[in-house]
């Protein structure tokens, strides 16, 4: 045997089995590897998504919870506003309400003044006359002198 008959046999071989790897082996390799290639890349990219898509979800929680926390100091706000002006409404009611028993009183002081005057009136006109009936040493007739009672009780 002569080697370069064996060497062409072999290489007739290898171009034969070549020839067949490239038309029904390495297709079906190369579509399965393309395949997987785009598969991971399909992945990365959802991947890549994903992270945006939380970098957003988190911002947006960020602003919420801080429009959350803006809300609540606005109503705090708001409801101490509310109790000053509910402390100076109560404020102004007791103000008034302390003015009108004050006026209560004083027009109750005024009607027990005037009543302890008429009291006192009618006692000294009922003096007088007993003075004037020992100075007179008779019986003075308060029917009868019933107008100069009433002078007497204007006088004083």
């Amino acid at each position: 045997m002569n080697i370069n008959m064996t060497l062409i046999g072999e290489l007739i071989a290898f171009v034969v089995f070549v020839i067949f790897c490239m038309k029904f082996v390495w297709p079906p390799i190369m579509t399965a590897i393309e395949d997987r290639q785009k598969t991971i890349a399909d992945g990365l990219a959802a991947s890549d998504r994903a992270a945006k898509d939380l970098e957003l979800a988190q911002e947006k929680a960020t602003a919420q919870l801080k429009d959350a926390k803006s809300q609540a100091a606005g109503i705090i706000e708001a409801a101490k506003k509310r109790e000053t002006q509910i402390v100076e409404e109560a404020t102004v009611k007791a103000q008034a309400e302390k003015a009108k028993i004050l006026a209560a009183g004083h027009a109750e002081i005024e009607t027990e003044r005037n009543q302890a005057k008429e009291e006192l009136r009618q006692q000294v006109a009922v003096l007088a006359v007993a003075g004037a009936e020992k100075i007179l040493e008779r019986s003075i007739d308060a029917a009868a002198h019933s107008d100069i009672l009433d002078k007497l009780v204007a006088e004083l």
